[in-house]
């Protein structure tokens, strides 16, 4: 089972416990804001996401990490690497993406979060190039993408929802450039 530490977080699988936490986290409108078209999950929507995350773990050797607070044990959200089969345009890809309660903005937990994905995605996976996707005017999500060494790739429409959306992205090369 994979874990992976930060100073302030630790990147977990997903249990039992983790779907009342994380359906709060999908039931507030202003988290769902960017997400799709902006509608709020409920708890079964949350419990199918994570068994959903579950199999592509299984799947494809990656998946979205439980995101749990290191000093208090709560869950804050998820982050982690996922195809992106709702952008077709961009596969084959790999995308790092998070989620994290209100309770948990602003304190750079994103970011955190967000580079260990990534470095796991790079180091541990063998990945030649990780995206990032956000709604155009999500601002935080693309401070976040530029933290971790991603660039502005495309700009294009999520057929989902009919949002523009923006395409950040870093390679291997740059990436394994950046830690030396």
């Amino acid at each position: 089972m994979i874990t992976l530490e930060t100073p302030r977080l630790i990147l977990r699988r997903w249990r039992e416990e983790d779907v009342a936490p994380m359906a709060a986290v999908n039931a507030d409108p202003e988290v769902m804001r960017w997400i799709r078209d902006g509608s709020v999950r409920d708890e079964q929507q949350t419990r199918d996401g994570i068994q959903a995350w579950e199999s592509e773990w299984e799947a494809q050797g990656f998946g979205l990490f439980a995101v749990e607070i290191r000093c208090t044990g709560e869950l804050a959200g998820f982050t982690g690497l996922s195809v992106p089969h709702f952008l077709p345009e961009v596969l084959p890809a790999v995308e790092a993406g998070w989620r994290l309660g209100r309770s948990h903005w602003g304190r750079g937990l994103a970011t955190e979060a967000a580079a260990a994905a990534v470095r796991f995605g790079f180091e541990d996976r063998g990945l030649d190039r990780i995206i990032s996707i956000a709604q155009v005017g999500n601002d935080a999500s693309e401070r976040i993408m530029t933290k971790v060494g991603m660039h502005p790739f495309r700009e294009t429409v999520n057929p989902t929802c009919g949002r523009r959306v923006r395409v950040f992205e870093l390679s291997s090369d740059r990436y394994l450039k950046s830690t030396r």
